[in-house]
């Protein structure tokens, strides 16, 4: 009976060794509006796979200058197109793997019931003490939040106001804890359900900012990595899109 249980062991031994011998592992730098949907996809691919992923989050501007700096990245999700269309005339992706993974949507959230009403009239209320945004300069949906009130025509009235974060999650966090009465968000942190699952919001219709159209791109680094290869296929996936879409993006 020894002899046996020995023998079963060393075979699960050997079958695990040789399984780990095939994966891969994939460094992916993701924005940070896309954590809470690449965290699902991500469990998934491994799942389907047996590849390890290791996902990072920060700002898209901020994943620039490490990429540029040599940051050992295999792929890359922005939060716009132009960063990795940016990369990739400057040679740091693999040619022809840059696709639009998401569309985003921007929200005007806050944590608290009833402060934001459907149309946004909030902001030019001024009923509240801070408003929350990602650094423009830094984080696309940021630019948007500049963007969306520079249209409205109440950005140089809402500038006192303003606390900026150096990307999407931090300035969420700054609503969510309560440092920000209110804050231009990614709908994807504060949507479950077909619905925002929290607090009071309005989303800002498409036509107050241009196109959060977020690519992404297999860097030089991952050119030989078979498992970044397969993730960007997976995000192309019907079970990924499936993610990506009750999140609240467009495809």
């Amino acid at each position: 009976m020894k002899i046996r249980i020995s023998a079963l062991l060393a075979g699960l031994l050997a079958l695990g060794l040789s399984a780990s011998a095939f994966a891969d592992e994939v460094q992916v730098a993701v924005a940070a509006n896309f954590t809470a949907p690449m965290k699902e996809i991500a469990a998934d691919f491994e799942k389907a796979t047996g590849d390890k992923v290791v996902l990072s989050f920060g700002s898209t501007g901020k994943f620039y200058a490490q990429i540029k700096n040599g940051a050992p990245f295999d792929v890359f999700l922005a939060a716009d197109d132009k960063t990795p269309a940016k990369l990739e005339k400057e040679n740091d992706v693999v040619p022809g793997s840059r696709f639009t993974y998401a569309t985003g949507k921007l929200v005007l959230w806050s944590a608290k019931p009833g402060l934001v009403d459907d149309k946004g009239a909030v902001l030019k209320k001024g009923d509240f003490q801070h408003l929350a945004i990602a650094d423009a300069k830094l984080a696309p949906y940021g630019a948007a939040a500049v963007q969306t009130m520079t249209k409205l025509g109440l950005y140089d009235t809402l500038q006192s106001k303003l606390v900026t974060g150096e990307s999407i999650g931090q300035a969420y966090s700054f609503v969510l804890t309560g440092n920000a009465d209110l804050g231009f968000v990614a709908l994807s942190q504060v949507y479950a359900g077909g619905k925002i699952k929290s607090g009071s919001g309005w989303i800002v219709p498409a036509d107050l900012h241009t196109p959060i159209r977020q690519d992404a791109v297999i860097l030089t680094h991952g050119k030989d990595n078979k498992a970044a290869a397969a993730l960007m296929q997976y995000l192309k996936s019907p079970p990924a899109q499936a993610v990506i879409r009750a999140f609240g993006y467009d495809l």
